[in-house]
């Protein structure tokens, strides 16, 4: 008999969610197996399965995770009482293009991946963001805002954020840039 693996050691959700997220991403979803998650983590294929029933649910999980991570951004953006919309404005659409660089495999799996099999799981997740999304600029905004305007700003950020993730540009080399691209895309909004 084996001693028990003391805490530290023991297998757990989010170590599970981040080795399959960067798998997902480097090899594509059809490519990686709970088998393929087990071997890279040094565990058996059960011990995944014990957390999760199957590769599906695994990646519903990462999706959950990560549209949380980013719509908890944007609430916090939101409830900052100390400063003006036009502050608030400014940091929903710096903040946006921070997580996407910051945590690219994340925005990979949340916007980019194009497997058939997981569009289903991908299809609530964006919607739900760009919506918390466009609430908050109309909200915010000085003057009334068209959806299709909305629609535009948040595709101005999204190209930028999947331009440099795909260069593997990480947001400090671009952090300038950043900021003079969302001063740019706000002067839509005035």
């Amino acid at each position: 008999m084996t001693p028990r693996k003391s805490a530290q050691d023991e297998l757990t959700k989010d170590a599970i969610i981040d080795v399959a997220r960067d798998l997902f991403v480097a090899e594509g979803y059809d490519s990686i197996s709970m088998r393929k998650i087990a071997k890279v983590l040094q565990c058996s294929h059960g011990a995944i399965y014990y957390h999760f029933k199957n590769k599906a649910e695994l990646f519903y999980e990462i999706i959950n995770h990560d549209f949380q991570q980013l719509n908890q951004e944007l609430e916090d953006t939101i409830n900052e009482n100390q400063i003006s919309n036009e502050e608030k404005l400014f940091l929903i659409l710096y903040r946006f293009i921070k997580f996407g660089l910051t945590h690219q495999n994340h925005y990979e799996v949340m916007f980019l991946i194009k497997d058939d099999e997981v569009k289903s799981y991908l299809a609530n997740g964006p919607y739900v963001s760009y919506q918390r999304f466009a609430e908050a600029i109309a909200k915010l905004s000085p003057k009334q805002v068209h959806m299709k305007d909305i629609w535009s700003l948040f595709i101005g950020l999204h190209g930028f954020v999947t331009h440099y993730s795909r260069t593997e540009t990480t947001f400090e080399e671009v952090e300038d840039l950043v900021k003079s691209h969302c001063q740019f895309l706000l002067k839509a909004l005035s």
